[in-house]
């Protein structure tokens, strides 16, 4: 009988361990920083945050994580929580993870939320210039190459949210402005 105890304990030990370790708890809690950030540093008057949406999109659903919608424009916020070192330009279809001496490849989230900034686009019948994607990394991630221009680096150490609008630039280049700058019909 006690070692069926220890043994049901062991599992459940193993089944924590693997369910914390696994992508999608690591994505829900990169997800989760980046909203407590938008909460805490974006004016409720301002700005209207919409999280965890599914669209359709041409080819069934996209799902995105952020959405922030403004008269400074459309915001749609791809998250990603990792850590290592990352490799990528904005014309790799896969970008690189390396932790230690492992190597893990994923879809280049700049072309990853190009559909969700299509999706949004459609839905809401906006012109192109009125929506903004960005690329939060949070975590422990090191990016090794240049980010392309609309990705931001979101790292934290402590836990504490900081404020992301102030690390991002926009796609067309210009810096955190186009979070505080009306946009122009």
């Amino acid at each position: 009988m006690q070692n069926l105890i220890v043994f049901a304990a062991l599992a459940v030990f193993l089944i924590v361990v693997w369910f914390l370790q696994s992508p999608s708890f690591k994505g829900a809690l990169g997800e989760r920083r980046v909203r407590q950030s938008l909460r805490a540093h974006l004016d409720e008057q301002e700005y209207r945050l919409f999280h965890d949406l599914t669209l359709p999109a041409r080819d069934g659903t996209t799902q995105i994580d952020h959405v922030i919608v403004s008269r400074f424009g459309v915001f749609v916020i791809e998250t990603k929580n990792m850590k290592g070192w990352i490799f990528g330009s904005a014309d790799q279809p896969v970008w690189t993870q390396i932790v230690f001496r492992r190597k893990s490849k994923f879809q280049n989230p700049t072309r990853q939320n190009y559909k969700h900034i299509k999706a949004v686009q459609e839905l809401l019948r906006i012109r192109a210039h009125m929506v903004h994607g960005v690329v939060a990394f949070v975590g422990s991630g090191i990016p090794k190459s240049a980010m392309p221009p609309g990705r931001c680096l979101e790292r934290s150490g402590t836990g504490r949210p900081h404020q992301i609008q102030a690390r991002c630039r926009s796609q067309r280049g210009g810096g955190s402005r186009f979070f505080r700058k009306p946009l122009q019909r």
